[in-house]
């Protein structure tokens, strides 16, 4: 049995919002209990570091050296849009990938807003390979992405009245 609209919204905020959750507990601990502040680097394994590095820019760092009120501009544009998108949505899969979406891109910019810089911790390397620095908001933006693609490429399509 199908759940209704409202309840598949707020399903979706409930479970979304751990990635904000998460990942404001983890840089709470990393950096307000541990004290880090930037370039301590623990190797766990010959693919994997745990480190801090602080991301001024937006993905990928794309952006750096851009005025701090464009970056705004850009990331509240793209949060209105998705905003907007969430709520016309009416299958949960797309409520949920948005949220978590929503919720990953809120959690690093109070990065921003609290630290001027979003604060990066896992990266993946092999060689002399190395995968972006990323955080756990971004992992519920990629689950996000994922989430979205699935409901695309799996979901039936929306009957138009």
């Amino acid at each position: 049995m199908p759940i209704g609209l409202g309840k598949a919204r707020l399903l979706s905020v409930a479970i979304g919002s751990d990635a904000l959750i998460l990942d404001r507990v983890h840089k709470f601990f990393q950096i307000e209990i541990q004290g880090w502040h930037g370039g301590e680097f623990v190797p766990v394994t010959p693919f994997f570091n745990y480190v801090l590095v602080w991301n001024p820019g937006v993905s990928y760092s794309l952006l750096v050296g851009v005025p701090k009120a464009l970056i705004y501009l850009v990331i509240g544009m793209a949060a209105a849009l998705l905003l907007l998108w969430w709520w016309r949505a009416a299958r949960f899969l797309t409520l949920l990938g948005l949220a978590f979406c929503l919720f990953g891109a809120a959690s690093n910019f109070i990065d921003r807003l609290i630290y001027g810089a979003v604060a990066d911790f896992f990266h993946f390397h092999w060689g002399a390979w190395s995968f972006y620095v990323f955080n756990v908001a971004d992992m519920g933006i990629t689950l996000g992405a994922i989430l979205l693609i699935g409901d695309l490429i799996f979901s039936p399509p929306e009957r138009k009245a």
